[in-house]
């Protein structure tokens, strides 16, 4: 009876450590319970404090540093000006090493209609291919200086580790929200 007990305590020890790990405990009827990290539902992008948040509601789930594009203060308008943009945008697909120049990268919805209306006032491209990514291939962040230089053409730029989580934590059409 106490080999029962312990049994059961040990379970739910086990059941308590991964629920507090950021995780959860899913099981279907007939299932064996499977632990499934949670995901972020809104990305946050501080660029004047150079940092990424990743939110589950109310909750910060992570905080990771960033470089941005050359020029980070102000609003990207036109194609080549190396800003990130700022406003509310979707991750709308993702590009894994072997289709990107970077390592893994989440494609940002930038232009929205706002934008492409503002570049269309000014005569000007609003470009796009803006991501959250990982290193360059076969650069290191010292080659690159990350994080303490802004080097990107305006993407949002993590370690090759970081941007394993973010992948990992983040689903295609999560809101991010970009403020300057």
């Amino acid at each position: 009876m106490e080999t029962g007990l312990a049994v059961r305590t040990l379970v739910a020890l086990l059941i308590a450590t991964l629920i507090s790990f950021g995780g959860q405990v899913n099981a279907a009827p007939n299932d064996v319970a499977v632990w499934t990290p949670l995901k972020a539902d809104r990305l946050v992008v501080l660029k004047g404090e150079r940092r990424l948040v990743l939110m589950r509601g109310d909750r910060v789930m992570k905080v990771f540093r960033v470089a941005l594009g050359r020029y980070p203060k102000g609003h990207k308008t036109r194609e080549g000006d190396a800003r990130t943009p700022e406003g509310t945008y979707k991750v709308d697909y993702r590009l894994d090493s072997d289709k990107s120049k970077f390592y893994r990268a989440l494609h940002i919805s930038y232009p929205n209609r706002a934008d492409r209306e503002r570049a269309n006032r000014l005569g000007v491209d609003p470009g796009g291919q803006i991501m959250i990514h990982g290193l360059p291939t076969r650069w290191s962040a010292k080659d690159v200086g990350h994080p303490r230089l802004d080097w990107t053409q305006g993407c949002i730029a993590l370690t090759n580790r970081e941007m394993d989580q973010v992948w990992n934590m983040v689903d295609d059409g999560t809101t991010i929200e970009i403020h300057p």
